[in-house]
């Protein structure tokens, strides 16, 4: 069995390389903390952008067949962000110009969320983790 630490970073190809970053830095306050060229040709090839502690999202450019998400799709459905204030987090997104998509709810699992989308319409789940939550007690029965 492989020990894994955590989930480091997800990845996107996005068509528009600075309206991606400024999005994230913008309406989630992510930092982009390097780039990556090529090793072939040293043309720009990734940004990584620093989402809080040790988790990044790897932006990659070149994104052109863009993919809509449809329910029941295999494969990739969403990214979830956790915060602090879900009702701050809406408002931030909304002043900022980004859809949402998806009102402030309380979510099954005793979570409250919302949901929004980036610029490739890459679909963004922000969670306020309640006290009493399905994930917030398992971690507790960790400890």
């Amino acid at each position: 069995m492989v020990l894994v630490k955590g989930i480091a970073h997800a990845a996107f190809n996005v068509k528009d390389m600075e309206k991606s970053v400024k999005f994230y830095e913008d309406v989630f306050g992510f930092t982009k903390a390097f780039e990556m060229n090529n090793p072939e040709d040293n043309s720009p090839w990734i940004v990584y952008m620093h989402a809080g502690r040790d988790q990044f999202l790897e932006l990659f450019y070149g994104g052109v067949n863009k993919v809509e998400h449809h329910e029941g799709d295999i494969g990739f459905s969403h990214i979830c962000l956790e915060v602090e204030d879900i009702h701050a987090a809406a408002k931030a997104v909304t002043d900022h110009g980004a859809p949402l998509d998806v009102p402030v709810q309380f979510g099954l699992d005793n979570n409250w969320q919302c949901w929004t989308h980036d610029p490739d319409g890459n679909r963004i789940e922000l969670m306020q983790m309640g006290e009493d939550s399905l994930q917030n007690n398992f971690i507790k029965s960790l400890k």
